[in-house]
């Protein structure tokens, strides 16, 4: 019995479930605090501060992830090794680059007014710096499928940086800049524990060859404009909300919004954490030319993962209004936070089919279709988010809109990978509930085998 139990606890599905689980918890908690501590045009800046933060280093994630993995994963030692060297010195590049471009805006950060943008040009440089060598170590430790690795780096990232909030409460330093700081000091503690621990594989820098280096630089300029595409998208609603409202009522809406958004974990939760344990199987089962298995692993996480969204809905949709009060407070509970989450859930069923997709055009060696796909997606919210605010000028304005890149993104992916290899979109479904009645007659079977 113990040794069933530890095994569960080893299984890569778990770990990655339960890491993402965990990090989120604490994504929350972080949220709760800074949302009932700063006020809402504040927290607004400070979202608004993180979304362009994080489509900047998707410049870097975006070009070395995927590709990463890709090449990674399964392969010798000495391959591996020439790999992540190679990847060392792509994401150094990529880092030395965008930080020269940042220094000149240092200087005239005084003839700005607006403090979202003050706040980035102060902070990007640092930041971005100590993001860099626990980055490596994640696309290490996701390669070689080591997710209790994953949760550690995840844990002293975020948890640290939970601490550092707490004790600013407790001190009553709490404000935007002080938060940015303890962010950026979450980031270098989390870098310095990877490289003594020696899971970002520094020292690997020497073994980088030009082959290499030349192979993850074609497959990650295609990534790296998926990447870059994507959080595009999801800036794209936080820059149109800041420029068409503008103001203070401008970054309230950004706050609003964002945390109608950021509810939606609990369906992230499920998406990446089966993404990062899916990349392995559909990338091994493609270098062996399994095609139907590329396919059918790809149905069965759709499927299960999309009824496993359903009872989350459902609850979402009931219980709305109690999420935004524990994390929010009073200041949101009137606010159209809730129903900006009510409208999100809905719109959540169609995304495990988009984002495998997607997925599993990346693994087959199809970057550029994502690139373009991501283009039109990126298109489609910035009419209809252009369209939404002059209807409504408040969070519901990117809110309704969500729908239609998400809806277009499926459809620009479904057809693609049928010119791959066919498939019925329907059968998705179908071997996903087989899938999931043969998961749950497993679990029934434990339990009475305990019994």
């Amino acid at each position: 019995m113990p040794s069933k139990i530890v095994a569960v606890f080893q299984n890569k599905h778990f770990l990655s479930l339960s890491g993402n689980v965990i990090m989120s918890g604490l994504g929350m908690l972080n949220m709760a605090l800074l949302y009932r501590s700063l006020s809402i045009s504040d927290a607004g800046v400070w979202v608004y501060f993180i979304n362009t933060l994080t489509l900047v280093d998707s410049m870097r994630s975006g070009f070395i992830t995927t590709a990463f993995i890709k090449f990674y994963a399964g392969s010798t030692i000495e391959r591996a090794n020439a790999v992540a060297g190679s990847a060392w010195f792509i994401g150094g590049c990529i880092t030395g680059i965008l930080v020269l471009v940042n220094i000149p805006f240092l200087f005239v950060q005084h003839l700005i007014d607006n403090p979202g943008y003050v706040l980035l040009i102060k902070m990007f440089s640092i930041c971005f710096v100590c993001m860099f060598p626990w980055f490596i170590a994640t696309c290490v430790v996701t390669a070689e499928q080591r997710f209790d690795k994953l949760l550690y780096i995840r844990f002293v990232n975020v948890g640290g940086f939970t601490i550092y909030i707490i004790l600013l409460i407790i001190f009553k330093r709490i404000n935007v800049t002080s938060v940015a700081y303890a962010y950026i000091f979450s980031h270098f503690v989390t870098s310095i524990f990877c490289l003594v621990k020696g899971w970002a594989r520094f020292s690997t820098f020497g073994k980088r060859t030009w082959e290499n280096i030349t192979e993850l630089y074609h497959f990650g300029k295609y990534s790296l404009g998926t990447s870059l595409s994507a959080n595009l998208w999801a800036y794209s609603d936080s820059f149109m909300l800041e420029t068409l409202i503008g103001g203070k009522a401008g970054y309230a809406a950004i706050a609003i919004f964002n945390l109608g958004q950021n509810l939606m974990q609990t369906v992230e939760i499920l998406l990446r954490s089966f993404a990062a344990t899916a990349l392995p199987s559909l990338a091994a089962a493609f270098n062996r030319n399994e095609e139907d298995s590329v396919i059918y692993i790809m149905k069965k996480y759709i499927g299960m993962i999309t009824f496993m969204l359903v009872p989350i809905i459902i609850f979402g949709w009931l219980l709305a209004d109690l999420p935004i009060y524990i994390i929010g407070g009073g200041k949101y509970l009137h606010s159209s936070a809730a129903n900006v989450f009510r409208i999100l859930l809905a719109f959540a069923i169609i995304t495990p089919a988009d984002r495998f997709f997607a997925l599993t055009i990346d693994v087959i060696n199809r970057p550029k279709i994502n690139f373009y796909k991501l283009l039109v997606m990126l298109a489609t919210n910035i009419i209809f988010n252009y369209i939404g605010l002059l209807i409504f000028p408040n969070a519901y304005g990117v809110t309704l809109t969500t729908f239609a890149p998400i809806l277009v993104g499926l459809l620009v992916g479904y057809f693609a990978l049928n010119n791959w290899r066919k498939f019925s979109f329907w059968d998705t479904y179908v071997v996903g509930w087989r899938e999931t009645k043969l998961a749950l007659i497993g679990i029934k079977q434990k339990f009475l085998a305990k019994g």
